[in-house]
């Protein structure tokens, strides 16, 4: 089976979730490698991709996880949520010590994924989160190379959802602004 991380009572509409509820996981300070972690989630193999837009489960405000946040995430040893980097850099949720230790092992580079050894804890994993019409694993790949991909960092999201308040700070995109005068 998938090591766990991520998946909060708060982050689903069904209680009971492995990972009990996100306040109970929030720190005042992350690990001191906290942004090698963070980058090392934002890198994983993307399994299920969802096209939707969440909110954060503490603040309810938009991040930069916020599309397809429930998206499954892997590195072939652990299963987590898009949306989990999210709440380890702000809120420093803890972090398994096994999680931690694996990465660290890597040097924080994502593996690439035999198939064929994933495949049957994949099929074991998911009815766990929710996500038994996902089983059987039918991917045709033997291996699943790690592939970059473009993560906005959280300063530029920030940046940017300042820059945009800045641009219509008393209304939405939706309604019409009145012009400046000249």
């Amino acid at each position: 089976m998938l090591g766990l991380l991520g998946f909060y009572d708060e982050l689903d509409n069904r209680s009971g979730q492995p990972n009990g509820s996100i306040h109970d996981a929030v720190r005042p300070v992350g690990k001191s490698d906290e942004a090698d972690l963070v980058a090392y989630l934002d890198a994983g193999h993307i399994l299920i991709d969802v096209m939707e837009a969440g909110r954060d489960a503490i603040t309810g405000s938009a991040h930069r996880h916020s599309p397809g946040c429930s998206s499954l995430t892997t590195d072939g040893t652990w299963l987590w949520r898009q949306d989990f980097p999210h709440y380890v850099e702000t809120y420093h949720v803890s972090l398994p010590e096994a999680f931690v230790e694996h990465v660290r092992s890597l040097n924080y580079r994502m593996p690439t994924i035999t198939v064929a050894q994933f495949a049957p804890r994949y099929d074991e994993t998911m009815p766990l989160v929710g996500w038994a019409s996902a089983v059987p694993w039918r991917s045709t790949a033997a291996l699943l190379v790690p592939e970059p991909r473009a993560v906005i960092s959280k300063g530029e999201f920030d940046a940017a959802t300042l820059a945009q308040t800045r641009s219509r700070p008393h209304g939405s995109w939706g309604k019409p602004r009145k012009p400046r005068r000249a």
